[in-house]
């Protein structure tokens, strides 16, 4: 398996299992409140991101470093201010974010290492 191979599916196993976390976060495990929590929309900008993630698309593993930084602001607020399971949940995103921005990082320049290669083996 090549790097670029490896940071790419490291970044999708992140982030497929940092949507189902949300998920189950927001409607089962902890919700705000009982029966489930509007707040399991947050996962929408995931989906949105998650097809350009899956097809290694460069631009989407550059644009979700910024917004997966939000998810990581959320994580760690409320591991702080959470008590019990929401405050463990909130931890595992915090974690879930940060495997995620490395691994599309290390995709990005990983691929642009390949890229030069690539075309001037082609030329």
């Amino acid at each position: 398996m090549t790097r670029s191979r490896g940071t790419h599916l490291a970044a999708a196993i992140a982030l497929t299992t940092l949507i189902l976390l949300c998920l189950a976060w927001e409607l089962w495990l902890a919700p705000l409140r009982p029966g489930g929590s509007w707040l399991a929309l947050k996962v929408l900008p995931l989906l949105w991101i998650a097809p350009g993630i899956l097809r290694g698309r460069l631009y989407t593993f550059r644009a979700s470093t910024m917004l997966i930084l939000a998810y990581f602001a959320e994580g760690t607020v409320r591991a702080y201010g959470d008590q019990g399971m929401s405050g463990w949940l909130a931890l595992a995103e915090v974690v879930l974010t940060g495997i995620f921005f490395i691994a599309a990082i290390a995709h990005v320049r990983a691929s642009r290492a390949i890229r030069p290669a690539t075309s001037a083996g082609s030329a």
